[in-house]
């Protein structure tokens, strides 16, 4: 495999991962979680367990707190 090709699969995955990560800071804004906390936790916890809270009526701040 040619070193060009390596660096472009490599930029690939790196766009891919920071792409899913504004996904999830962007589901959990959705969710009432602040951007600063939300770009935090968007790669630590799974957001749609913030989701199942929140849905139940569960303050936003506070299933951050029970999930993470």
């Amino acid at each position: 495999m040619e070193p060009t090709t390596s660096g472009r699969w490599h930029e690939t995955i790196e766009h891919h991962e920071a792409s899913v990560h504004q996904w999830r800071v962007s589901r959990l804004r959705h969710l009432g979680i602040p951007a600063p906390l939300a770009e935090v936790y968007a790669g630590r916890i799974d957001w749609h367990q913030i989701a199942r809270l929140v849905q139940r009526g569960c303050p936003p701040l506070l299933a951050l707190r029970i999930v993470g």
